[in-house]
């Protein structure tokens, strides 16, 4: 409340430091607001193309099952995919985007060859392999690219509601008290001056009084 800061110059010197650093630090937060929602709008067509090429692999994938099945028969995909025992790493590290960290994901790390002897595998079956493969790869580009995607659509949020604090609240509050306290400084001058005309009218008219008795 304005009515319970002390109405002195030194604190109005203070206000005015505080209300150009509020401005200041709107306007960094509105520049940061503002790459990231151009990063954002990038991340969109990003994760619109990774879904994009996600359903193509699903149907790739899903395809190349019915056609192993079909030619290999059920039993040798189904042993073929029991046999398989191998791990999968995928790289994590975290990134810096304009203050914001956002985990990056590498592609996975597949061995070159497949995880099973290809001896006995029938044509179609390696074939619905390299395709669920291709799969994993397009499901973990979606995952990273919408994980981004979320991080930054907070960090816009949370940066929004900040400027929105600053300039509605912050700002204003602080204007309000420059304001009370311009007022009362102004008051009081006015009340200063006019008591020392008082003053000097008095003395004046003793002066007078004084020189007429003489």
């Amino acid at each position: 409340m304005a009515e319970n800061v002390a109405p002195t110059r030194s604190n109005l010197l203070q206000r005015r430091d505080q209300a150009k650093l509020a401005i200041r630090g709107a306007d960094l937060l509105k520049r940061k607001r503002d790459a990231l929602v151009g990063e954002f709008f990038a991340l969109v067509k990003a994760s619109l193309e990774a879904r994009r090429q996600l359903q193509q692999a699903s149907r790739d994938a899903y395809f190349a099952l019915f056609l192993a099945n079909a030619w290999d028969g059920p039993e040798a995909v189904g042993s073929l995919a029991l046999a398989q025992h191998q791990g999968l790493e995928i790289p994590l590290k975290m990134e810096n985007i304009f203050g914001v960290k956002v985990p990056q994901v590498q592609p996975p790390s597949f061995d070159a060859a497949l995880p099973f002897s290809p001896v006995g595998a029938g044509t179609s079956t390696l074939e619905a392999a390299r395709q669920f493969r291709k799969l994993v790869e397009a499901i973990v580009k979606v995952a990273a690219t919408e994980t981004r995607l979320r991080k930054i659509g907070e960090e816009i949020k949370k940066t929004n509601r900040r400027v929105n604090a600053l300039e509605q609240l912050v700002i204003p509050g602080i204007n309000y008290e420059i304001r009370h306290i311009r007022s009362v400084l102004d008051q009081r001058a006015l009340e200063e001056v006019t008591t020392l005309k008082r003053i000097k009218a008095k003395l004046e008219a003793r002066d007078e009084a004084d020189a007429a008795k003489a």
